[in-house]
């Protein structure tokens, strides 16, 4: 069986987790200096990680490009209301990048980035 995670490095762990337990309405499963957990499925997880542990973990190998790899991924989640998630998301201190509306690909999506500039994509399917 396939499982795994997807880890953010982010540069306040405390806002980073206090956005995504509003975001994704649950709370950590893992939550220690260094590291905090949400389940995203049930065997695939958001990781939140300190800048410092990942810098300490990479060190030299860091690319110099590595605060701009944000903007090369996304998260795309799918939530009963995307519109109230936006505003949530919004209120929390993400900047908007497109209000919901309906997709080519058939899903109402509303985008923001959440405070450490990953784009965050709220959506549902038609």
């Amino acid at each position: 069986m396939l499982h795994g995670m997807t880890i953010f490095y982010v540069n306040d762990p405390d806002r980073a987790k206090k956005f995504y337990r509003a975001i994704l309405h649950r709370e950590p499963t893992l939550d220690v200096p260094g590291m905090c957990e949400f389940p995203l499925a049930e065997d695939y997880l958001l990781g939140l990680m300190p800048d410092a542990s990942m810098k300490r973990l990479l060190g030299s190998h860091l690319p110099d490009t590595a605060s701009s790899a944000s903007l090369r991924a996304e998260l795309y989640l799918f939530c009963d209301d995307p519109a109230a998630d936006y505003a949530l998301a919004c209120s929390l201190g993400a900047t908007p990048l497109s209000p919901l509306q309906l997709r080519d690909w058939g899903d109402e999506v509303a985008y923001v980035l959440d405070p450490d500039g990953y784009v965050v994509g709220l959506a549902k399917r038609k």
